[in-house]
Parts: structure tokens; C-alpha cells; sequence
């Protein structure tokens, strides 16, 4: 029954050479590398692939240098025969006819047999019993058994000693068709030696035995089967087992297996769901899942796909799986866990009993346990190649139970949670879905209602994608809506997303399907304090949190926020926008302001304190590197954790992230908690004059007055005003700043100390900007003195600082120069604070009017430095710009226009002009020689 082959698997290996004779190779590794190529022919087998059967787990330090010595040896062995073996990235790649693979000419003819066995008549019946002869005589002894002894090694020879059991149980029940079972005893007999457990052998065995007239020994193999069968697994016979014991005790003739009854059994589940229809992009992703857990994997075989709920996992995972399905023969199992329905995940042990059932167990024979199921589910895919689709999985115990044996199964899960068990127990990879792109996300309205009707409005399109957050199911959603009603337009169907209030209802259906039911399953598998940290989250008016905030919000410790966070993350109800920071997508933020809509009035009132306080105190923490000795106001809520910022440009970066969230929360609090409000836009104004956003800064500043008129606080609405006016001279509208800074000094005598010091300042600057020089000579004397009469350095260099850019203003250069100098050595520990820079602005401009160019060049020089390391971006481009015009003055027209560029470039992010060449006089200098405006806005 032999068939002429070049590589011999199916026993000991043996590779026929050019001279036509067998050799049997030396070295089991060698040996190994050229088992996995062929029975991979034709595939690319990778590197680590090669470790693993070589090795297992541990390989060696070298194992890449010897892998590449066996495959050279074996380059020059296989030279002469029909075999070529080559690199391939990412591993090795044997080509050659597979009929000359014994391995794989037992396949083939195993599949002629099965489809003349699937005809009736016994011609087509001789004739396949013919073919698995052959394929049958091709096995020499035990595959692979001259290999390594490693985990994969013994799962290869498993699959293929189970192909060969396969071929003998079709071919015995072939011949028992036939009334010749009595030739298939002996090899019936050695399997059950080899494998006494296999019910299905021993069935065809005991009707053999019968139909060669041999009843009593046909009755000893049922019952040394049931014996074994009750002590080792908890188990009785199976139906197939029973029914072959009735026919036995009917004393009549053994019945064969009905027409068509042939090779493989009818136990390949094929078990997908429909392809999704209207599917879009995941390109990417399906690669992936390609390289993970495709035919021709590298990975390990087992991924988890998750993402927020509406990401599209499921569809994404069978619409790749749909594509796989030809890499896994031996068939495909799927299971809805259910791991956020409201009735509760599915039971472990009821999936593993519909699994037992796809793959040919008998009901009968499905045992009770989930134990006893697990290792029957273990035994059925130790050989055979399945994938294995498990969605929506609610934990990795759930999951644990359902992981197929074979090394050639692949496993793909997909849940809202990241299953980080699995990752660390079974070594699972991750892929983290997150929303479409924009371009795949207009795709899938066009799918739904037309390219043209999309092009139309394209713009109104792009925001409908941003409304839903690029998510699948809110997507296909609002299309419907669109294509059920073609009279409404799309900029109608955003006007009613952009209202977060509503936003959910519009993306509800008629059935069970929506935004707001998913987030609802999600929320319902919240621990207590993530759920709650959920609710108030709705009161944080920003779109990141980090711990500190959720401590807050909470009022918890740290450790505690930590891990309501990372649950909350873990579930993708937020994302993590940098490290240690996690943003919320707009449908989750209207989730929670629902749910804090539905709690008691006043819920959110204490988290709302505790989060000004936690600001408050955060942005007083940051300012004291701007401006030392703020006077500060202490909450009743001290922060779990300050930024940790220890210089100027940290304390910068931290407001530049998180000065939206503050000045929107001024806005809120100003009439819910006025005294908390104007305490925090107060505490944030330094930050404001740093980070270079005068109109943010003014917009706060003035939120921040109305709550402190609300509270009739006569000093703090002195204080804001105060600040406003520095706004106000940033954004170069000195009559406002003015008339600003002129209340402010009404409003506080000398006895209110800091607050009549910094109106008086204020009002010096804004005097002089408007040419009024007596009055901003006596405003700022008047500072001075009352800031040196408290002994504080602080103030002391703020009122000088003024002082200097007043008398700049009017003319007084080598005034502003001795006061410039004054206000920065009341400050020597503090080398970067915003009156340092200030004051260094000045000097350097006050030199130049005094034409000491030298000297003033390196004042510029020094100054561009602090800037740039302090952070000051929006006193750089003053400073760049003004150091230009400095350039220009002495003919250096290519220095003057580098500068200009790079002014320019840091005053547009802000919204300001500069001048596009040096030509021109620089648009911030406006009003005279001695500083205009360019001067009041290096001062504010």
C-alpha cells in the first residue's frame, strides 16, 4: 500500500536524498526543522515557531545562531531534491510538491476518500476503502516521534495521530458497510490499546467483533470500556457506544453505518455569525488579527479585541473571521457571553456543553460538571483546528474555561473590559479598538445615505461623525434617522446631537439598540465607587481627569481614585489622552450629566467644592513659580495630590492642560459657589499672564468679579479688577485697562494692603499708556513705597516692576533701568518669575533707548534664554519681535528677520499680529518710540 514520497512524518523521519535512498537525519533539532517546514509546505514558518518546537519556553541564549545552522545543513541536504527551502520574513519557507510530504499525501487522499464515501453504491465505496489504504500505509510507526520531546512537538504528532484515527474509523466503517468488519479488527484492537478512552473506536470494534461472529468478546469491549470510561472521566457510555451494545444483545446481524456514512464525522460546526452588512475601515486591525491569529499566524493564537461599547468589536472580529474561516478545517465555534446583559454573563459550563455538542458529543455523553466538560472540551480540540470566536466577554475567569487545546486553534475574544487576567495567564495579546477615523466614519454615512446626499453637506457630515465620537453603532444610528426621513438635512440632525442634554435620546431606536442601553450594561458592571465617580464626573467641566481630579470628585484618598479610574478605563468609558491623564468622549459625558440629572438636587454640590478646592489650591501651588507670595485663600478641601511641577515651565505645561477646565468652572461657580469662584480665577491670574492668553485670561478674570461682587467682597473685587486691567493692557485696550484699574484704586485704601498696592500699580501702567505720566509717576511712587513699607519682597518687585515699565512709557530711561534692576534683586532665589522676565524686558529696552548697544544686546540675549526656559511664550514673541527692531536699528536686516519669523510663529497660536518683515513697525509697538503697547503687553 506504499506511495513513493521524499519526506517521511508519519513514523520516524527520513528524507529520500538524490541517490533514491531513505537517510535518516542526524540530530533530533535538525530533525524538527525540517518536520515543521513540511508540514507547513508551502507557508512561511516563523522563527519563534521554530524556538518553540526546538525548545519550548526557554530557548537559549544562541537559539537564532543554531536555528540558522540546522537550516544551512538542510540547504545543503535537500540539494538534489525536489524541495527548496529559502528565507522569508519573518522565518523559513519550504517549497515542493506535496504529494512527496507522506503527511500531507495522507491528507489528500483521506479528502478522495471522504468524497467517494459521500456517494452511494459500492463501487464508490471499494473505491474509497482503496484510498485510505493507501493513506493508511503510509504511517511507518509513531509521527514525530525522533523530535525533541517539547509541548508542540506532542501537539503536532496529536493532530497528526488523530488525522490517522480519523482515516482508520472511516475505513472500518466502511468495511463494516460492506460485511467485511471483520478485516478491520486488528487495527480496531491496537487503537483501543493506544487510546482506550475514544467511545467512537471502541463502538466500531464491538460491532466488528459481532459481525465476525465474536459476540463475547464484542461484549468484553463494551464493558472494559464502561469500566474505564465510569473511573477515569465520572462518565457512561455514550449513545454511539450504547446503540453498538444493543445490536450486540439483539442477537441479530451487526449493522453498518447507513448510506453516505464515511471518513469524517459529521462534528465540524460551522458556527459564525452573518457577515456584517455595510461594513467599513478596520483594515488595520484585521492585519492584526492576521498575524495573531490567521492560518499563518505568528502570534499565539489567542486576542482580545477590546473597546468602548459601539466600537464595532463584534462585527470587526466576524467579518475577519468570516475571511479565516478556510485556515481552520476542523471548523468554527462562536459564543454570545453576554458579559454585560442585564440578566447576567452566560454560564462557563452551558457554553461548554453546546460546544461538546457542535463538535460530535452525543447529549448523552456531555457530562453534568463544568469541570468534567472543560477537560472532555480539552480532549475534542487537543487535535484539531478550530477557531474559536467568544464575544462580549464579561471576565478572564469566563473566559478561561472555553480556550480550545490545540495548538493549531486560534481564540479571538472580544468585551468592553481590557481581560488583563488573560493577558498575564494565558498570554493573551490586546488590541484596544478605538472610534473610526474621519474618513472611514463618513464612509459609513455614505453606505446609509448616498455619496451625494454626504457631499452635499460635508461639513455638517464631519460634525455629525464628531457628535457620535466616530463610533460605529452612534454613527449607523443617526444615519438611519437620516434615511428614514430624506426631507431632513444633516446640519438638522446635528443641531439636535449638539445639545448634550438630548444627544442620547437622538441616538436611541426603536428596540434595544443605542448609545445610551450600551452604556447603561456597561454601567450596570461598575464597582460602587467607579460608578459613582461615573455620575460625578458630570460635574468636571473639562474633557481629561487625572487621579488628583477623581480623588476630588470623590473624596477618597489617592490610591482609591486610582482604582475607580482605571476601572472606568478599563471599561473604555474613558481613554487614556496622556499618561496618567484619561479623557472622556462626548457621548459618555452626556451619559453622566444624565445620571446626575437623575439623582436628588444637590448631589453634585460637595464634589463640586471639593473640586474647586483641589483647583484652587493646584493653580496657587503652580503660580507661586510665576509669582512668589500670592496671597492665597485655603479651602475646606485640601487636594489628595498637588501637580507635581518644581519650576516655571512645569507649572505652564500643567495650566496650559487644564486652564480650560478652570476657567469653565469660574463660569459655573460664579452663582452655585461664588466664594469659591472668585478664589480661583484670582488664584489662576498669574498662570493666565504667563501662559500667554489674554482673552482667556480676561474671560475668567471676569467671571471671577462677578462671583466676587455676588459674595460683597470690597478687596477681592478690588484684587480682580486690579488683574483685569493687566488683561486688558495684553490685549491693547489701555482705556478699558484703565478705567479698570482707576476702580480698583477707588475701591481699597492703603489699609487693604496687597489690594491697594496692586491697583495702584495697575493704574500706573494703564496711565501711562494713555500719556498721562504725572498720574502714573504718583500711582506707582505710591506702590513702591506701601510694598517696601510691608517688607515684602514679593510685592515690593511687583509695584518696581511697574515702576520701571511706567517710566519707560514716559521716557525716564535710566529710571526704569534703575528700578527694572531693583524689582529683580528683590527676588534672587527666583530667577524665572514673571517680574523677573518683565523687569529684564525692560532693562534690555531701557539700554537701547539709552544707546548702549552692547550692553543691550546681551540684556536681549539673556532675556530670549528665560523665556524660552521658563516657558513664557507669549513674552518671547514680544521679545523676539522687539529684539528684531533692536537688530534692524543696527543694519543687521537677516538676524532682524530670523526674529520676526519666530515671533510670528509664537504669537499665532494666540491669536495676536506680528510683523511679517522688518520693514514694517511692529503692529504690537503701536503708539510711540518709547514702548506703546509692545512695552504695556511685556508688562502686564
Amino acid at each position: 500500500m506504499g506511495d513513493r514520497v521524499g519526506i517521511r512524518l508519519l513514523g520516524p523521519l527520513e528524507l529520500r536524498t538524490a541517490s533514491g535512498g531513505f537517510v535518516a537525519l542526524p540530530g533530533a533539532q535538525r530533525r524538527a526543522v525540517l518536520a515543521v517546514l513540511a508540514l507547513r509546505l508551502g507557508r512561511v514558518v516563523p522563527v519563534e515557531r521554530f524556538f518553540e518546537l526546538l525548545w519550548g519556553e526557554e530557548p537559549p541564549a544562541r537559539a537564532r545562531a543554531a536555528l540558522q545552522g540546522h537550516v544551512a545543513a538542510l540547504r545543503k541536504i535537500l540539494v538534489g531534491t525536489p524541495f527548496d527551502l529559502g528565507t522569508r520574513a519573518p522565518g523559513y519557507l519550504l517549497t515542493g510538491p506535496a504529494e512527496q510530504v507522506d503527511a500531507l499525501r495522507f491528507e489528500a487522499l483521506a479528502a478522495r476518500a471522504g468524497e467517494h464515501a459521500e456517494r452511494s453504491g459500492p463501487g464508490a465505496d471499494a473505491e474509497a476503502i482503496g484510498l485510505l489504504e493507501r493513506a493508511l500505509g503510509l504511517w511507518t510507526g509513531a509521527a514525530l516521534a525522533d523530535l525533541p520531546d517539547t509541548e508542540l512537538r506532542r501537539a503536532l504528532a496529536g493532530r497528526l495521530e488523530e488525522a490517522r484515527t480519523k482515516g482508520l474509523i472511516g475505513w472500518a466503517r466502511l468495511r463494516l458497510r460492506q460485511g467485511s468488519g471483520a478485516a478491520a479488527v486488528p487495527a480496531l484492537e491496537l487503537r483501543v490499546r493506544a487510546d482506550r478512552l475514544r467511545e467512537d473506536v471502541v463502538a466500531l470494534l464491538v460491532r466488528c467483533l459481532h459481525q465476525a461472529g465474536r459476540p463475547a468478546d464484542a461484549l468484553a469491549a463494551y464493558h472494559h470500556a464502561r469500566q474505564l470510561l465510569d473511573r477515569e472521566l465520572g462518565m457512561v457510555p455514550g449513545a454511539e457506544l450504547r446503540a453498538a451494545l444493543s445490536e450486540v444483545l439483539a442477537g441479530g446481524p451487526a449493522a453498518g453505518p447507513g448510506p453516505g456514512a464515511g471518513p469524517a464525522e459529521p462534528s465540524t460546526p460551522r458556527q459564525l455569525p452573518r457577515r456584517p452588512a455595510g461594513f467599513v475601515g478596520r483594515d488595520a486591525e484585521s492585519r492584526w488579527l492576521d498575524r495573531e491569529c490567521g492560518p499563518g499566524r505568528t502570534g499565539d493564537g489567542l486576542a482580545v479585541v477590546a473597546g468602548p461599547a459601539g466600537a464595532g468589536k463584534s462585527a470587526t472580529v466576524v467579518r475577519w473571521a468570516h475571511r479565516a474561516a478556510g485556515g481552520f478545517p476542523d471548523g468554527q465555534l462562536f459564543a454570545d457571553l453576554r458579559g454585560f446583559d442585564p440578566a447576567g454573563p452566560a454560564d462557563p459550563a452551558e457554553v461548554l456543553g453546546r460546544f461538546l455538542l457542535a463538535l460530535g458529543v452525543p447529549e448523552s455523553a456531555v457530562p453534568e460538571g463544568r469541570a468534567a466538560r472543560t477537560a472532555l472540551y480539552r480532549a475534542r480540540t487537543a487535535e484539531r483546528r478550530l477557531l474559536v470566536l467568544l464575544d462580549d466577554a464579561h471576565s478572564a475567569e469566563q473566559v478561561a474555561d472555553l480556550l480550545p487545546a490545540g495548538a493549531d486553534c486560534a481564540t479571538v475574544v472580544t468585551s468592553r473590559s481590557a481581560l488583563e487576567s488573560l493577558v498575564v495567564a494565558e498570554g493573551a495579546a490586546v488590541l484596544r479598538l478605538t472610534a473610526l477615523t474621519g474618513v472611514d466614519a463618513l464612509r459609513l454615512l455614505e453606505r446609509s445615505l448616498g455619496p451625494e446626499r454626504v457631499h452635499a453637506e460635508a461639513a455638517a457630515a464631519e460634525h455629525l461623525a464628531g457628535l457620535c465620537d466616530h463610533l460605529p453603532l452612534a454613527l449607523r444610528i443617526a444615519a438611519a434617522r437620516l434615511a428614514a426621513r430624506p426631507g431632513w438635512t444633516i446640519s438638522g440632525l446635528v443641531a439636535e446631537l449638539a445639545d448634550e442634554h438630548t444627544r442620547l435620546s437622538a441616538l436611541e431606536t426603536d428596540g434595544e439598540v443605542g448609545i445610551r442601553s450600551a452604556l447603561l450594561l456597561t454601567r450596570r458592571r461598575l464597582s460602587p465607587p467607579a460608578a459613582d465617580l461615573l455620575t460625578l464626573l458630570a460635574v468636571h467641566p473639562g474633557r481629561e481627569v487625572d487621579a488628583p481630579v477623581a480623588a476630588a470628585l470623590l473624596g477618597t484618598g489617592l490610591d482609591a481614585a486610582r482604582a475607580a479610574l482605571g476601572e472606568l478605563a478599563a471599561h473604555h468609558l474613558l481613554g487614556e489622552s496622556a499618561p496618567g491623564r484619561c479623557g472622556r468622549p462626548g457621548l459618555v459625558r452626556a451619559f453622566g450629566a444624565e445620571l446626575l440629572a437623575e439623582q436628588p438636587a444637590g448631589t453634585g454640590r460637595p464634589a463640586l467644592g471639593r473640586l474647586l478646592d483641589h483647583y484652587g489650591t493646584a493653580v496657587r501651588h503652580c503660580g507661586e513659580h510665576l509669582e512668589p507670595g500670592q496671597d492665597g485663600h485655603d479651602g475646606a478641601h485640601p487636594p489628595a495630590l498637588l501637580p507635581a511641577v518644581s519650576d516655571t515651565r512645569g507649572a505652564l505645561d500643567w495650566f496650559r492642560a487644564e486652564g480650560p477646565t478652570v476657567r469653565a468652572l469660574v463660569g459655573r461657580a460664579a452663582g452655585a459657589d461664588p466664594a469659591r469662584a472668585w478664589r480661583l480665577a484670582l488664584g489662576s491670574s498669574a498662570l493666565y499672564g504667563g501662559s500667554g492668553r489674554p482673552g482667556d485670561w480676561l474671560d475668567c478674570l471676569q467671571a471671577g468679579a462677578r462671583a466676587a461682587e455676588r459674595c460683597e467682597d470690597r478687596v477681592a473685587t478690588a484684587l480682580l479688577r486690579g488683574a483685569t486691567a493687566h488683561a486688558l493692557i495684553a490685549l491693547e485696550r489701555p482705556e478699558e485697562a484703565d478705567a479698570a484699574a482707576r476702580r480698583a484704586v477707588a475701591a481699597t485704601t492703603p489699609a487693604d494692603g496687597p489690594a491697594h498696592v496692586r491697583a495702584l500699580a495697575a493704574r500706573s501702567l494703564g496711565a501711562a499708556l494713555l500719556g498721562d505720566h504725572a498720574a502714573a509717576t504718583r500711582s506707582a511712587a505710591a506702590a513702591v513705597a506701601l510694598a517696601e513699607e510691608s517688607g515684602s519682597g514679593p510685592l515690593t518687585a511687583h509695584a518696581l516692576g511697574h515702576a520701571a515699565s511706567a517710566a519707560l512709557l514716559a521716557g525716564d530711561h535710566q529710571g526704569a533701568l534703575r528700578r527694572a534692576r531693583a524689582a529683580r534683586d528683590q527676588l534672587p532665589g527666583h530667577p524665572a518669575t514673571a517680574v523677573h522676565a518683565r523687569s529684564m524686558l525692560t532693562e534690555a529696552r531701557a539700554l537701547q533707548a539709552l544707546g548702549q548697544a552692547e550692553a543691550s544686546e546681551l540684556a536681549w540675549a539673556r532675556l530670549l534664554v528665560t523665556c524660552e526656559q521658563a516657558g513664557f511664550a507669549h513674552l518671547r514673541a514680544v521679545s523676539e519681535q522687539s529684539y528684531a527692531a533692536f537688530l534692524r536699528a543696527l543694519g543687521r536686516e537677516a538676524e532682524a528677520v530670523g526674529h520676526l519669523r519666530s515671533a510670528v510663529g509664537l504669537f499665532r497660536p494666540h491669536g495676536h499680529q506680528a510683523v511679517s518683515s522688518p520693514g514694517r513697525a511692529p503692529a504690537a509697538a503701536g503708539r510711540s518710540r518709547r514702548g506703546g503697547s509692545s512695552g504695556a503687553a511685556g508688562a502686564a
